[in-house]
């Protein structure tokens, strides 16, 4: 077997247990493949931990192997079904409930994590095209995501923010105040820290895009990057690294954390 420590995380002990089985079946993983009408590189794949296995591949594990529902289980345990969410930020938000630590950057918005119902509602109400029924669909979705500081091991969250996000005008001023406050009322979570770039910082590496890193036990897997038209969820381990190196170097450029709760307070008084 290829040495894997399934506590490390839910894909090392889905891949543990897909090997193992695999194994006491005699079966190859080309073989195994073709039993489930997947290349062999896909099973190869899942269990080196290059690839995410969706609740499909788990079934048809299940069915090939004779399992009763074994890996199911714990695909439902390690991936458990995501909130009503646009299909490109799915697997992100399977990947989010399962970190121990997420670095979020945000140089245009406030982290939806972090959203407010009526901050977040203007979001999607100016995105052309999108129906009323979409506004609310993902509304709930993004509300939803709120609920992983519930959790009963909740990740850390260490927030940067850029300046400017604290007074670009969404919603009006009532709706600006009122996330302020929220911003500095999710501050003092135990779990959570935020931090505000100035405006006086070039922040040169985080002007591209917004992007959050996940962590497992220290370790980042996976990162989720913002683009147009969708987002990404990446786990290679080279854009893990750069990204990572973004990150610490726009850090590098906050404001201390006191300072920047600071700021936010500063700035709710200018919106009310």
């Amino acid at each position: 077997m290829t040495k894997l420590n399934p506590e490390d995380s839910a894909r090392a002990r889905f891949a543990y247990e897909l090997q193992r089985h695999r194994l006491m079946a005699h079966l190859t993983q080309g073989q195994l493949g073709r039993r489930m009408g997947f290349s062999g590189s896909l099973v190869g794949a899942v269990e080196n931990l290059k690839r995410t296995p969706s609740e499909d591949f788990a079934r048809r594990c299940d069915r090939a192997l004779q399992l009763d529902g074994v890996l199911s289980a714990l695909h439902v345990e390690g991936w458990p079904p995501p909130p009503p969410v646009p299909e490109h930020f799915r697997n992100w938000t399977l990947e989010e409930r399962r970190a121990t630590a997420l670095q979020i950057w945000d140089p245009l918005l406030v982290p939806g994590i972090f959203q407010i119902e009526q901050y977040a509602r203007r979001v999607f109400e100016r995105a052309p095209g999108i129906t009323p029924e979409e506004v609310e669909e993902r509304l709930v979705g993004r509300m939803q995501r709120k609920n992983i500081l519930s959790q009963e091991k909740p990740p850390m969250i260490l927030s940067i923010i850029d300046e400017g996000v604290l007074r670009r005008p969404i919603g009006g001023p009532e709706v600006m105040r009122r996330q302020m406050e929220y911003l500095l009322e999710i501050a003092h979570h135990p779990r959570v820290t935020i931090q505000i770039v100035p405006f006086e910082a070039e922040a040169v590496p985080g002007l591209l895009a917004a992007f959050v890193i996940a962590e497992q036990r220290g370790t980042p897997y996976a990162v989720y990057v913002d683009s147009i038209p969708d987002g990404r969820t990446l786990t290679e381990r080279g854009v893990i690294a750069s990204l990572t190196a973004r990150y610490d170097a726009i850090r590098a450029e906050a404001y201390p954390t006191s300072l920047s709760l600071k700021v936010i307070q500063q700035t709710a008084e200018r919106w009310t």
